[in-house]
């Protein structure tokens, strides 16, 4: 139980938390101010075994003892020759200090009496009847001290109001503690939010310097809790896309450094057969010799060409594409074109190919450009004496092209770096397509599907 409300409340934003944390440290500093308050006559009784502080109570007792039997009490409080003659009776006391005086037996009714000095002024009157109020009358000491006077034994009741002289102060260090309760409460919260979005403020700044392997530490559940994991997911993704950019860069640095050596070789070999031809070195006869070598290294050098262009395409960020329903027709066409081509290179083939009309979502170009890098790989690495599968069909709202052909197992020297293939897959993906690719047993097989308009 204890764990699902800290769950909740980390769960909650900053603003409700704050809410709450005022509600309830406004209620603890109010408690505290209340038991502080209540309190009172406790710490005055404590203050008051310090001598500065203390009320010599038995002191006045002794007077009292001592005065009293030369003093008659009046008859009762209406008696004014009386009690003016009683009245210097209460000069005994200080202004903190009230006398009553009671008879000891029956209804105890009252004679006489004097208020104290210090409670007759306005103000700390009505803040002694508050205070009285709140502390339950703690703060007022009373005793009894049974007296004999000239005329007769009486109670005198004595009250004292000495606390008057530390309440003031005990009232501002109570509400300055009560203060002080509520604002740590509060700081101790929004320092704990500081903490974090300066830990936050560091992490960008450490990730602004380049590194991006330190994780953002975890800031729980709210606002900023959230910010701190968007921002671990923000660096993730830029180490990633930094990583991925560097190997696209080594790897186009490795392909441009390997393609030149390569076209050097065949350049420089053509440049060689071109000036024999220029100069009339070799017999007639040999000439269409010649000329046939020099068309096959400019078949290299195209090769080599179209492997960079396709290396381009597969690395390039955006490329522009035109979505629109090409015709079924339309694509059996391109795939009968590149049938005829294998088929003058020597291959056999098996046509599956439904009659179906429709179009299919895609961009031509892009439809020509796959199919003719699939057959390409079939040309290079294909098996002339297994023959080719070529299907086509339609299932679930979807056209599929299925080819299939064995690898030859001598390659004659031929290095596949499979960038035809990559090219085919961000080609078919820009058209929101799906390429299945499978090479296993010498059997290479790719499967295209497409939506169908």
């Amino acid at each position: 139980m204890i764990k699902k409300v800290i769950s909740r409340s980390r769960r909650m934003k900053i603003r409700t938390k704050l809410s709450v944390l005022l509600i309830v440290s406004a209620a603890l500093s109010l408690l505290m101010f209340a038991f502080l308050w209540k309190n009172m006559g406790n710490v005055w009784r404590f203050m008051c075994r310090f001598p500065a502080i203390s009320w010599d109570r038995q002191a006045l007792i002794e007077k009292i003892e001592e005065t009293a039997p030369y003093y008659d009490v009046p008859d009762n409080e209406e008696n004014v020759e009386e009690t003016k003659a009683f009245k210097p009776f209460f000069n005994i006391k200080d202004k903190y200090t009230s006398l009553y005086i009671y008879e000891i037996g029956g209804k105890g009714l009252f004679r006489a009496g004097a208020y104290a000095e210090i409670m007759a002024t306005s103000p700390v009157a009505e803040f002694m009847n508050f205070e009285y109020q709140m502390t339950s009358g703690e703060v007022e000491m009373h005793y009894e001290v049974p007296t004999q006077f000239h005329n007769g034994e009486f109670t005198v009741m004595i009250f004292s109001y000495h606390s008057v002289r530390i309440i003031t102060v005990y009232l501002i260090i109570s509400v300055l503690l009560s203060i002080a309760v509520f604002l740590s409460i509060n700081l101790v919260f929004i320092n704990r939010k500081m903490k974090a979005v300066l830990g936050m403020k560091d992490e960008v700044l450490l990730m602004a310097s380049g590194e991006l392997n330190h994780p953002v530490s975890a800031c729980g559940e709210d606002e900023i809790g959230i910010l701190s994991s968007e921002l671990d997911h923000l660096r993730i993704a830029l180490k990633e896309n930094i990583h991925q950019e560097e190997e696209s860069r080594k790897a186009n640095q490795d392909l441009i450094t390997t393609m030149s050596h390569d076209l050097r070789t065949p350049l420089t070999i053509l440049s060689g057969y071109l000036e024999v031809l220029k100069h009339k070195r070799v017999s007639p006869e040999m000439e269409e010799d010649y000329l046939d070598r020099c068309l096959k290294k400019t078949n290299d050098i195209k090769e080599m060409t179209d492997k960079m262009f396709e290396y381009a395409l597969v690395y390039e960020e955006t490329e522009d594409v035109t979505i629109t329903k090409v015709k079924l027709e339309t694509m059996r066409g391109i795939l009968y074109e590149n049938l005829d081509f294998l088929r003058l290179a020597g291959f056999r083939a098996d046509v599956v190919m439904e009659e179906c009309t429709g179009a299919v979502l895609g961009d031509e170009v892009l439809l020509k450009r796959i199919f003719n890098n699939l057959f390409s790989n079939i040309l290079k690495y294909g098996d002339k004496t297994t023959p080719v599968k070529l299907s086509l069909q339609m299932e679930k709202k979807k056209v599929k092209v299925g080819l299939i052909n064995t690898v030859k197992k001598e390659k004659d020297g031929t290095e596949s770096h499979c960038i035809g293939l990559k090219s085919a897959k961000k080609m078919v993906d820009l058209m929101e397509g799906e390429i299945y690719v499978l090479n296993q047993a010498e059997i290479y097989s790719v499967q295209i599907s497409l939506p169908i308009a």
